[in-house]
């Protein structure tokens, strides 16, 4: 899926929508985040605030789990769908993010946090487009040197 193929203006469309039915009593900041994945689906998710500040959940997180809780794509006819390979995305074999919006209720994109971008990071990796309001910025210029699951396994100590 190239660069070319996402639509942008559908991604802070949907990401809107989903800002609109966060829960957000506390800060009153709604946030929506759409993400597309490399198969073509949009996925969303929003905000959840909780009393206790440190257990809310941005909308980035419940964009990602919403991606794994979607699965992969369902094949068409009777095939059986291959198990996940080292190439995959996921674990579970879900596609990848390649593009992702996260607005305000008021639309306008925000970035996000950097608990989020690394969250993304292992969603759709360095190449991963956000939208911001200068346009597309790939996730590796916006969380450079970040850690990720190649410096887990080489840093790993399996001496212990």
């Amino acid at each position: 899926m190239g660069r070319a193929s996402i639509d942008w203006a559908g991604l802070r469309a949907a990401a809107t929508a989903a800002a609109g039915r966060a829960y957000a009593p506390y800060s009153r900041l709604r946030v929506g985040a759409a993400g597309q994945t490399a198969d073509g689906r949009v996925i969303v998710g929003c905000n959840v605030e909780n009393a206790s500040y440190g257990l809310t959940l941005c909308a980035e997180c419940g964009l990602v789990s919403a991606l794994h809780a979607a699965g992969p794509a369902p094949v068409p006819g009777p095939r059986a769908t291959a198990p996940p390979t080292a190439g995959s995305s996921s674990a579970a074999g879900t596609p990848g993010l390649v593009a992702v919006s996260v607005v305000a209720a008021d639309g306008a994109p925000l970035l996000p946090c950097g608990r989020c971008r690394q969250l993304l990071l292992e969603a759709g990796g360095p190449g991963l487009l956000v939208d911001t309001a200068a346009g597309p910025a790939e996730l590796g210029r916006l969380l450079p040197s970040a850690f990720g699951p190649a410096e887990l396994a080489a840093r790993r100590d399996d001496h212990g």
